[in-house]
């Protein structure tokens, strides 16, 4: 009942910026936090950035100072600015949702992916 659809990927020259959006849709449900993840070809998917509904932000140290992570919960979307690209930004950005607490977990949702290409 609940999709996340991710869209505003595509390909961009190094250096470039892209803005990522993800909304959630379906049953109505209390959202503990959203995030990013991304996977590379070959690589373990990886946690890019995260945001609670207390407005706490996460990133990895790979994005710190290029990326920007916010949300409008009340529109249960989320979203990913993204500068300064770099070649080894390039993977499936996928979009998570988590439902509960910050003590508990209900359900953890995911989108399908994004496709982002840096190349020059």
């Amino acid at each position: 009942q609940v999709q996340l659809v991710e869209s505003g990927g595509g390909l961009v020259q190094p250096g470039g910026s892209l803005r990522l959006s993800c909304a959630a849709s379906g049953s109505i449900f209390s959202i503990y936090g959203m995030g990013w993840h991304r996977q590379a070809p070959g690589k373990q998917r990886e946690l890019v950035a995260t945001i609670t509904s207390g407005g706490s932000t996460n990133y990895a140290d790979s994005v710190k100072g290029r990326f920007t992570i916010s949300a409008d919960f009340a529109k249960r979307t989320v979203y990913l600015q993204m500068n300064g690209l770099k070649p080894d930004d390039t993977a499936i950005y996928y979009c998570k949702a988590l439902r509960g607490t910050a003590t508990t977990i209900i359900n953890i949702y995911w989108g399908q992916g994004t496709q982002v290409n840096v190349s020059s």
